[in-house]
């Protein structure tokens, strides 16, 4: 696990669902893309954006007065029905789960491939959401399941809580103990809880209660603008629910990339639209979006895939839907994005004066002091206290929120602080002192010319 506060969204799923492009759409990533399982075999790692309303970043960037915050985004190469039981690259890829705080589940909704990545018709997406939950719940259900027996015994013998007990065996998963007395919480357990009557029922309740708060997921329908895909969306979201189901199309979102890096296209990531020099032709000069001086002209093969972007994705859907995948990920875990600042007038963070020029993305029950470490190491160390945007101060146990999410920190001097800002306050008294008795000699020196003369 990196750390406790980082947060990681994991991209999963079966070989050529387009996970790969979904990377490259949602980073700067350049992940390997190919059309046969097994493509991806270490995890790519690459940084994403979460869209914020504050800019002057020092991180991330900043678009027509929209902050995008850095996330990371790890890849994991594609599973296969059978992972929990090593088939495939099983084992490491599953383990290469424990990273994440979030899934992204990428599905190929166009029913082109099958569960294995291979090339198909007709194949039901649906199937491939069943299995890769049921692949993941085996995986820990077993790993938990088969040391049963022994886990109670020393429940018992140590006369240990449910939560502490859970959390010693689900540790290697990630957890937290908070999240484990969620889980708990939302099961109905009550201490004294007799896990060891519990039969394996119970365990799989468990292990279901556990994925829901350890590894929630947001379903990315991707490849919607496939022939076949509509009908696909529609039976998912009717058994789903279209709460975390977020629908896109990663390799609509690389193209557009692509020519706005060749300055073909201005198009902002998550967009609903984009604008070619062709769009240019009757709008008067004046009514230019910026940057449209310096835009080349594409060449009639990438007009043709543009319209066929605008017409089959963004006019029909919005966007390609990365950018609110990320966005979705980001809420459902709940991250506060967070500003210190320096001054809480200026809400400038340094000499420079850039204003929120520092973001910090905080999960849910950060503390003041946790977030102080988060800014800086040290911060946290000589921590004396911390101010909200009123100017009021707050308790190093208070959490961050949406309410006080903007903060100013006051430090305690070390000692060798102390000593080096007083030698150096000596240091500048003695030459203000010299420089005033040289301007006076200087003074003297030249009333003493003056009655000579």
């Amino acid at each position: 696990m990196g750390s406790r506060h980082e947060l990681l969204i994991g991209c999963v799923g079966k070989p050529s669902a387009g996970k790969s492009s979904f990377l490259n759409a949602s980073t700067d990533a350049q992940a390997k893309i190919g059309s046969y399982p097994f493509t991806t075999i270490e995890p790519n790692v690459g940084v994403t954006f979460d869209k914020s309303d504050q800019c002057r970043p020092r991180y991330g960037r900043c678009v027509s007065g929209t902050r995008f915050i850095p996330v990371k985004m790890l890849d994991v190469a594609g599973l296969v029905p059978g992972a929990s039981e090593g088939k495939g690259l099983g084992n490491k890829f599953l383990d290469d789960l424990r990273q994440a705080d979030i899934l992204l589940h990428i599905i190929d909704v166009s029913g082109t491939t099958n569960e294995k990545g291979e090339a198909t018709k007709g194949y039901d997406p649906i199937n491939d959401i069943e299995w890769l939950d049921s692949e993941i719940h085996a995986w820990i259900f077993n790993n938990l399941w088969n040391r049963w027996p022994n886990i109670t015994r020393r429940h018992v013998a140590t006369k240990s809580t449910s939560s502490a007990t859970l959390q010693a065996q689900l540790s290697g998963y990630g957890s937290r103990l908070v999240q484990i007395q969620e889980v708990l919480d939302r099961m109905g357990v009550k201490e004294p809880s007799e896990m060891e009557k519990w039969d394996s029922k119970r365990v799989h309740e468990l292990v279901d209660m556990f994925m829901k708060v350890r590894f929630p997921t947001i379903y990315v329908l991707n490849k919607i603008d496939s022939p076949g895909a509509d009908a696909n969306v529609l039976r998912i979201c009717d058994k789903y629910g279209d709460g975390h189901i977020i629908l896109a199309s990663a390799l609509a979102e690389c193209f557009l990339k692509k020519m706005r890096k060749a300055n073909m296209v201005l198009y902002e990531d998550g967009g609903s639209d984009f604008t070619t020099t062709k769009d240019l032709a009757d709008l008067p000069k004046e009514e230019w979006p910026e940057g449209a001086d310096g835009l080349r002209e594409a060449d009639p093969k990438a007009l043709k895939t543009l319209e066929k972007i605008r017409d089959l994705v963004l006019f029909r859907y919005g966007a390609t839907g990365v950018q609110d995948a990320i966005k979705k990920a980001v809420d459902v875990k709940g991250y506060i994005p967070v500003y210190p600042v320096r001054n809480l007038n200026k809400f400038t963070s340094d000499r420079s004066g850039g204003v929120f020029r520092d973001c910090l993305l905080a999960p849910p029950g950060t503390t003041i002091r946790e977030f102080a470490r988060m800014v800086d190491h040290q911060m946290e160390q000589f921590f004396a206290y911390a101010e909200g945007l009123s100017g009021q101060r707050l308790g190093e146990d208070e959490l961050v929120t949406e309410e006080n999410n903007i903060l100013k920190f006051v430090v305690q001097q070390t000692q060798e602080a102390a000593a080096a800002q007083s030698a150096k306050d000596g240091d500048k008294k003695a030459q203000q002192q010299q420089q005033k008795a040289a301007a006076a000699k200087k003074k003297e020196d030249k009333e003493k010319d003056k009655a000579d003369a």
